[in-house]
């Protein structure tokens, strides 16, 4: 407590109410022989004494509500803080995906103009092709994680097992997919998976990014396995596989947009695969987790509640 505060604490406070008692005692022994101005004295004292309690409440009230307001300001301040910083980070980062691209295109472009020779154009002209591409497909996932911020789920009730076989299938046709051991597992006995509300497109892109993952992530004859199982009022969906798995200092950070770890630098990707499996998940009430141990591969959790569509919808409309 400052000077300045603990002297006006001392005159609002601690001064009247000392005069206060020092008045009370002196005038009880004043009138102490007369009996009606000393049992007078007594009950008005409980007055006094109330209204003493009642100016401490209001000014206790007052310093409550002043902390109170000043403690809201600066979790506010914070938290713009934090926003203006994650903002930053991601300009940074897309400032950084989108510069390599354009240099490489700018070079292909270079290239064709100053060659005479077909084979070099060609092979400019792919490389051109190649980064292109990878603008289109940036664009496109920012475009698809901004729409997932106001876009209307369209719930049903959703068969995860069904679900899965059929993004699975979608995800053989990723390159080298093929030359992975993937493998599903889903309950049968004693009873199958509940079925989940949500939004079949939407779940089935979470899991499909995780897959693309998974691939990308490890060599030849990797094991990668997709599990699914129920807890309790949840069903939880594992993309399992045995690569060379995250570092962990990049395990905080993997489903930021545009989050590149060490281990990603050299594989081609946007940066928003993950970003988005999270931002779907977080939109069916759900979460999504990672561990990782070096060497042994990694295993991302998807976790999803069980419930009926009338009730998503609702905390959709909530939102």
């Amino acid at each position: 407590m400052s000077r300045l505060k603990f002297i006006g604490f001392v005159f609002k406070v601690l001064l009247p109410l000392g005069l206060g008692i020092a008045g009370s005692v002196i005038l009880e022994r004043v009138i102490e022989e007369n009996l009606f101005l000393h049992s007078w004295m007594k009950i008005s004292t409980i007055p006094w004494l109330l209204g003493l309690l009642c100016s401490l409440g209001v000014i206790g009230s007052r310093r409550i509500r002043s902390w109170l307001k000043a403690r809201d300001e600066k979790l506010k301040a914070e938290i713009q803080v934090g926003m203006v910083e994650e903002r930053r980070r991601f300009l940074r980062r897309l400032d950084h995906e989108m510069k390599n691209p354009l240099t490489a295109i700018r070079a292909g472009l270079a290239n064709m103009a100053e060659s005479s020779r077909q084979e070099t154009r060609s092979e400019a002209l792919d490389s051109v092709n190649v980064q292109v591409l990878r603008l289109s497909n940036l664009v496109s996932d920012l475009r698809k994680l901004a729409d997932l911020e106001t876009r209307q789920l369209e719930c049903i009730s959703v068969d995860v097992a069904a679900l899965l076989e059929e993004t699975l299938t979608a995800a053989q046709d990723l390159p080298d997919a093929s030359q992975r051991q993937i493998t599903l597992t889903v309950p049968q006995a004693p009873w199958p998976l509940s079925h989940i509300a949500g939004d079949w497109d939407l779940l089935s892109l979470a899991v499909y990014n995780l897959l693309d993952n998974a691939v990308k992530f490890t060599e030849s004859d990797d094991m990668i396995e997709v599990r699914a199982f129920e807890d309790g009022s949840s069903v939880e969906i594992e993309v399992a596989e045995t690569g060379q798995g995250i570092p962990q200092e990049d395990l905080p950070h993997v489903f930021e947009e545009l989050y590149r770890g060490e281990n990603a630098r050299v594989v081609p990707g946007s940066g928003l695969g993950l970003a988005l499996v999270r931002a779907i998940v977080e939109r069916h009430n759900g979460q999504v987790s990672v561990r990782s141990r070096a060497g042994q591969g990694t295993v991302f959790t998807i976790r999803l509640p069980v419930g009926d569509v009338t009730g998503l919808q609702q905390q959709v409309t909530d939102l």
